[in-house]
């Protein structure tokens, strides 16, 4: 689990503001002029009254819809559930941010989840169109580095096996 929440809530173009007026009658924003900054970097950024911060990403594109279709409903504690996204629909929007947080982040997930249960196929197929929009050549080596590096530490601690897959705990959401 992570100290913030990072979400995607399918919008579409052209219809985020009731949404972000929502959001924003229930939660504190934590910049200024957050509605503009989310309407031109298609994430809302928040706050909770706990000080928990929301990274409320708001999804247009074939790639966030294909990720809300693959997620899960996981019980995370006794009667509390959430949908997740799977680690691969992780990896691949946090890889396009770029932040040294994000890559972090990645870095945990590739970890935590071991290089070989990776579905690699599916994370280069959707960052790699991603990668070239956004103009990042060194997005995809960088993801191909990180899966040779942890498949040569798995196999050289001698692991063959692979452990049951966990979720990483990112939720997706769709607001109706």
């Amino acid at each position: 689990m992570t100290r913030d929440v990072d979400m995607t809530l399918l919008t579409g173009f052209g219809g985020e503001e009731p949404y972000i007026d929502a959001l924003l009658d229930r939660y504190t924003p934590r910049i200024p002029h957050v509605a503009r900054f989310a309407l031109e970097n298609r994430v809302l950024l928040l706050r909770t009254d706990d000080g928990i911060g929301i990274d409320i990403a708001l999804g247009t594109i074939p790639l966030e819809e294909e990720a809300v279709k693959r997620a899960r409903d996981v019980e995370i504690e006794p009667g509390v559930h959430l949908r997740l996204c799977s680690a691969e629909d992780l990896v691949v929007p946090k890889a396009f941010a770029g932040r040294a947080i994000d890559w972090h982040d990645v870095e945990t997930v590739v970890s935590r989840q071991g290089a070989s249960r990776l579905d690699w196929t599916h994370i280069l197929r959707q960052a790699e169109p991603l990668a070239e929009v956004k103009g990042d050549p060194e997005m995809i080596p960088r993801l191909r580095k990180l899966r040779g590096k942890r498949l040569t530490i798995a196999y050289s601690r001698g692991s063959t096996s692979r452990p049951r897959k966990r979720i990483a705990p990112v939720g997706l959401w769709r607001m109706r």
